[in-house]
């Protein structure tokens, strides 16, 4: 089951796309220092521009990186 946090993740990162605000980061991984490319929400605070990352594009190939959920084949 997927939790909420996710679920209302997912739904702003929707709502952001549908606006045009969305972006493509390059940022380094905390742990390692490696360039990930983070999908980020783009919101305003005042005159600053805030990004809220929702998560990565997968370095290789995403059908080898992850597997379906049980049952599904």
């Amino acid at each position: 089951m997927i939790p909420d946090h996710a679920r209302t993740n997912f739904q702003t990162m929707l709502r952001a796309a549908e606006s045009g605000d969305l972006a493509l980061m390059e940022c380094s991984d905390a742990a390692t220092g490696e360039p990930r490319y983070v999908i980020c929400a783009v919101g305003r605070d005042g005159g600053d521009y805030v990004f809220t990352p929702f998560g990565h594009l997968a370095d290789d190939n995403p059908y080898e990186a992850y597997l379906p959920p049980a049952g599904q084949t």
